[in-house]
């Protein structure tokens, strides 16, 4: 399966960004730049069924792993410094990280177990309502704290996602996959996703969870200082 890379920058060092459910490469249009900045080379990756990569009616989480662990090793014959995936792409990053091996990971409100075993056809129309509903004109109307230049870009994504292909992750078997000790995982305070009880065992199972009180699910779009802020040892002085 061929993905869509967005590449940025030459530094020596690779960070690689997965993006979340229904978003796209261009999900990370304000974090790229402080990436460059600091001498990464950035790899934004589209997502099977996403942005510009290929859709996949048989994807599963460890599929669209795979997918990644190609897509970079193609790219770059290190381990990448950092990898960074939010959301759904944080649960691809936890099925991926063994294989990627990046020196540092930041899972941002990644859900990291899915109940799996849905309807497909019923997710797929759900998908389908929730892809038309993000036009630019929604989006600003449904998240007041995206700039015009996110609903542009969130509705590109929204235009470019394929329903069936998420509705086959959805329909696939469920699981749990944890983050490995060391990585540092960022949510929203509170969080629908990470909340206090799973806080407590990656807490105890060696992993850093850092909170930024307030923000949205994508935390870089409602609270992008707090977002910055959280990750000193990425976003650090340049």
């Amino acid at each position: 399966m061929r993905l869509h890379v967005d590449e940025r920058g030459s530094g020596p060092d690779t960070a690689v960004l997965l993006h979340g459910m229904m978003g796209s490469s261009e999900s990370w249009w304000r974090v790229v730049p402080l990436l460059t900045d600091r001498g990464y080379r950035v790899l934004a990756i589209d997502l099977p069924g996403h942005g510009l990569s290929e859709r996949d009616p048989h994807l599963t989480v460890e599929r669209a792993a795979a997918a990644v662990v190609h897509a970079v090793r193609a790219t770059s014959q290190r381990p990448p410094a950092l990898a960074i995936g939010h959301s759904f792409g944080g649960l691809v990053l936890a099925a991926a990280a063994q294989e990627l091996r990046p020196d540092r990971t930041v899972y941002v409100e990644a859900p990291f177990s899915s109940r799996g075993g849905w309807d497909r056809a019923t997710v797929e129309l759900e998908y389908e309502r929730d892809r038309r509903e993000r036009t630019v004109q929604g989006l600003r109307a449904s998240r007041s704290y995206y700039g015009d230049e996110d609903c542009v870009v969130e509705a590109r994504a929204a235009e470019r996602f394929d329903p069936a292909t998420a509705a086959s992750v959805a329909a696939a078997a469920g699981g749990t996959l944890m983050p490995e000790r060391g990585s540092i995982v960022v949510r929203a305070e509170p969080s629908d996703v990470v909340d206090d009880e799973l806080v407590e065992l990656l807490t105890a199972s060696g992993v850093a969870v850092r909170g930024v009180p307030g923000a949205a699910h994508a935390l870089w779009y409602s609270h992008f200082d707090g977002f910055v802020g959280a990750l000193p040892e990425v976003f650090g002085p340049a």
